[in-house]
Formats: C-alpha cells, structure tokens, sequence
C-alpha cells in the first residue's frame, strides 16, 4: 500500500536502527551503556517535585489548562529573560508556552510556512528543524557552516540560489548536535543580514544554560531590533532536569508568536496545570538548581574526554550543551557513523548517535550524550579502549553483527 505524501517525506529514522540494535543487545543480556539518546538521567529538583504535588491536590487543576501558558508562567519566563538576558519581552504578546521546544518548532513551521516557502538550515542540526518545515510543505536548502566568517557568505549564497526567496533560517547556538556556541557578534552580524532581506530567524536556545568556559551563551534577542524578525525557543528539559514533563517556551517577535498561539489553540489545550505552576516556581527560583546540573555536566564532560581519550579517542571538549560532537576514529570512518555506531553496540555495549541522523555533513561524527554518570563513563571508556586494540591486531573481524543478518 502507498505511503501518505507527509510520510513518504520523511526519511527512514536513523536512530531507530541504532534502538533495534541495542532493544537486542539487552535482550541477550548485555549491559549497554546509553549514551544515545539525550535524555537526562538527573532527577528533577525536589522543591519543583514538591510544588507539583501540592497543586495536584486541588481538582481545580486538574480541569482543562491554558493552551498558551497560565498568565503566571509566562510572566516567569519573562523576568527570567530580563535577569538573564536583559532581554525585555510582553509576557502577555510576546510569549508563550509550548509542550517543550520541539512542539514549539514544529507548530511554528505550520503557522508560517506555505508550499514551497523555502528555509536555511545549518546540516548538522536536531532534525525538527529541518523536518518540522519539511511535514508543513516547506523546503529546506541546507547550509554546511559553523558560526564564524563563513556563515554570512553561506547565507548569501543560499538567497541567490533559492526560488522563492527564503522565508527564514534557523539557529541553534549551543548546536546540538555539535556544542558550537555562538557570539553576540555573530547575532549581530546575522540579524543585520536578516533584516536587509526580509528573513524570519529561529532560533533554538534549549541548552543556554548548560555551559562549561564561564561565558554563558547570548541569546539573539540581546541585539537590539532582533524581535522584529526573531523568535527563540527554549526548554526546561534539559535545564531543570524536566524532559518528561515537557514545557518549554516560544518567545519574540510579536506577530510570529501570535501565529504560534493561534495554530496551539486549534491543537493542545496546554501543560497539565500543574505542571505549569511547578514550572513557574522553578522559573523563579534563586538558579541553584541550573547551577548544580550545569555543574554534574561539567564533571562529566571531563571525565569523558580524559577517559576516552586514553583509551585511544580523542574527542574535543564541548564549551556547552550536554552532548559531545566526535569525529570516528580513523580507521572506522570509512564505515559511516551508522555502521560505527552498531559496532560499538556489538563489541564494546556502548550506544551513541551516529551522526547522518543529524544531516548528511554529520556521518563523519557520532554525538555522545552525557546521561550516564562519571563511574559508567569510565567503563564505556575501558570497553571502547578494549574495542579499538581488538579491531587494531584484528581489523578483519571487526564487522557489525548486522551485516551477517
């Protein structure tokens, strides 16, 4: 039977191999360690649990919530913009809250896309962005840059090539999947761009808060004029250890986050009240709780590089974000992220993302997520270490399981 049209768009889902794979790793017995899936391990703070449970207790809440965010939640992400950005936003025009960031692109790209509309996307990127605008019509011209002097002759390049011109581009600085941060030079210099030709930036802003050198990631609202064109997504999943509870937040340009509202209201009627209000106290708390995971994040970056690099992996540290960006090792990359990927599943029960499930200019990396502690990091490490000096005398019989089946 013929697939439906939105579904024959939508490339076979890579990182469901890799879940195949490792779903019978275990079923045999192995001890896989997952470093796949950026799903946090932390549990979410207790105060924030605590507040759930006690407005969970009144059935008033448990009616049908707000499908924009209870007026108390939005004011929170407000203020949080103001402390942490000096950013300056409506709480009742120019935010609202979503089922997570990832909900947030998605419903954007069905507000504002038309047949055709063409988008600029960065290849590597998380693939909402790309296949968010794909299932609304959309068409996405894709743009190998990093944020540096490059990113502006790409984007020149990418209006004089496009038909129509591009409606907007998308952003996600620190990149997941490559930990890249970006400036507010490079904002700057990027949203003078946008301006001159009517361009639409989105911009996805989930890891702000987990960062490593000091310097905490400027968001593109900090350049003045930006909310004329700009809208920024954020998540609390990451940040307050909430992936679970999904919210999260669109915020900007007035007119797009109307859009968004009205395309929300047609399709959710928001959050689980109470998780709003938890969302809200957890807003406007003293930070503690951020400090800490930023901290456990820290501790573990290090001791992923050090452990992995002496075991024969050299992996640049990441300034930000939970994940680490890694090149294969030379001798496998000829293999592909995806073959690399269930190799380490099969001869060291290690499980990473390969890096063709974020565009095809990333399959010469696999990303590692750092949702294990620092005592099952160490043991990916001593299996990789294993691994590498098995397929080195033996490179012959290094092969995925999956190629004999």
């Amino acid at each position: 039977m013929e697939e439906f049209h939105k579904v024959r768009r939508l490339p076979p889902y890579v990182f469901e191999q890799v879940n195949r794979l490792k779903a019978s790793a275990r079923a045999r017995g192995a001890d896989i360690i997952d470093m796949g899936m950026g799903n946090p391990d932390l549990p979410t703070p207790k105060a924030i649990v605590d507040k759930l449970c006690e407005v969970v207790r009144d059935p008033r809440t448990h009616r049908y919530s707000s499908s924009r965010g209870i007026p108390g939640l939005r004011r929170a992400q407000a203020n949080y913009y103001a402390r942490r950005f000096g950013v300056k936003l409506n709480a009742d025009t120019q935010v609202v809250a979503t089922l997570g960031s990832k909900e947030g692109f998605a419903n954007m790209a069905q507000a504002i896309t038309a047949p055709g509309d063409v988008v600029l996307c960065p290849n590597p990127t998380y693939p909402i962005h790309a296949f968010g605008f794909i299932m609304s019509g959309g068409v996405i011209r894709s743009m190998r840059v990093e944020p540096d002097d490059s990113f502006i002759p790409a984007l020149e390049r990418g209006i004089r090539h496009s038909i129509p011109k591009p409606l907007a581009l998308i952003l996600n600085y620190p990149s997941n999947p490559t930990a890249l941060v970006a400036s507010l030079d490079f904002y700057k210099d990027v949203v003078a761009f946008a301006k001159k030709n009517d361009i639409i930036i989105l911009s996805d802003l989930a890891y702000s808060e987990i960062y490593f050198d000091g310097n905490p990631p400027p968001s593109v609202l900090e350049v003045p004029g930006a909310i004329d064109i700009a809208v920024e997504f954020t998540s609390m999943s990451k940040t307050f250890s909430m992936p679970g509870w999904r919210m999260g937040f669109a915020v900007g340009n007035e007119r797009l986050i109307s859009a968004l509202t009205r395309v929300k209201s047609y399709l959710d009627y928001g959050a689980f009240t109470p998780i709003q209000v938890a969302a809200t106290s957890a807003l406007n708390g003293d930070g503690t709780d951020i400090a800490e995971v930023r901290e456990v994040y820290h501790k573990r970056r290090d001791v992923m590089v050090d452990a992995f690099g002496r075991a024969g992996w050299s992996i640049p540290a990441p300034a930000a974000s939970m994940f680490a960006w890694a090149p294969i090792p030379e001798q496998f990359r000829q293999l592909g992220s995806l073959e690399f990927s269930k190799l380490l599943i099969e001869h060291a029960d290690v499980a990473v993302a390969p890096g063709v499930g974020f565009g095809e200019h990333g399959d010469d990396y696999v990303r590692i997520a750092l949702v294990e502690n620092e005592h099952r990091i160490r043991q990916a490490a001593r299996n990789i270490k294993r691994f590498l000096s098995t397929s080195a005398k033996q490179p012959n019989n290094v092969v995925p399981l999956s190629a004999h089946r």
